[in-house]
This record gives structure tokens, sequence and C-alpha cells, in this order.
């Protein structure tokens, strides 16, 4: 495998994952669901971050931020609160507890996703398992 190859992998992946997630309920809004899991698992790694600074490590517009922030508040998935070293400043938070949509969108099977992938989902089931142990995924 290459880098073309692995990156063409990855694309795949993200594209199953982001069609199992379920959307009822979540409405219209101005960012995908790729890129509120983008600043959701950046978030994750920094938190008592800002949304200047997300935007900064993500490569993502200030702009489209913000909606995720709005999204993942509203979800119950990310606190706020004043900076106080600097009350002009918003620092975000993960919440300890996932909320209602963060569990749902986690227990949520991927076979039928799978399924429309692969003609053998319990092997494609074994061989992501393996691969999230070897790559340490939840390190």
């Amino acid at each position: 495998m290459n880098i073309t190859e692995l990156y063409l992998l990855g694309r795949r992946l993200q594209k199953i994952a982001e069609a199992a997630i379920p959307t009822e309920g979540v409405g219209e809004h101005p960012t995908s669901t790729s890129t509120v899991l983008a600043v959701a698992d950046d978030l994750r790694d920094h938190p008592g971050t800002t949304v200047t600074e997300i935007a900064k490590r993500t490569g993502l517009v200030q702009s489209q931020v913000s909606n995720c922030v709005a999204r993942l508040r509203e979800a119950g998935t990310v606190r706020a609160e004043p900076d106080p070293s600097d009350r002009r400043r918003t620092l975000l938070h993960p919440v300890a507890e996932p909320s209602p949509r963060a569990r749902i969108v986690r227990d949520t099977p991927i076979e039928p996703a799978l399924a429309e992938a692969t003609t053998n989902v319990p092997e494609t089931l074994a061989l992501l398992d393996r691969l999230a142990t070897l790559l340490d995924i939840n390190a």
C-alpha cells in the first residue's frame, strides 16, 4: 500500500461511517457531519480551547468551526465557559458524560453501512477491529 492508497482507504472508511450516522431529528445545518466530527475530535484532544484555536489546528474556517460548536452545544456534547483570564474569550470543553445524541451515534450498528460497501461484513468487521487495535485508536 502506498500513501495514495492509504489516503483513499481512509476516505472510503470515513464515507462509510458518515453513511451510518443516524440523522433523524438533527434538522438542517450548514455544516457536514464529517466537519462536526473533526471539530469534536479536536475538542476532545484539546479541552479548554477556543473556536479560533480549533480553526487553526483543523484548517477549517472559523465560521465552520462556530457552526459545528453550535451543533455540538445543541446536542449537549460541548459546554462553553468564559475564560477566567480574558472574559471576552469562550473556552470550550467536552462534557464528561456522552449526550443522548452522542450515545445514539456511538451505539448505531455499522453493519448496514458496511453491507453497502462489501459482500463480507463479518470479515470486514474483524479486519477493522484488528486495525483499530494495531493503530491503538482508543489511546
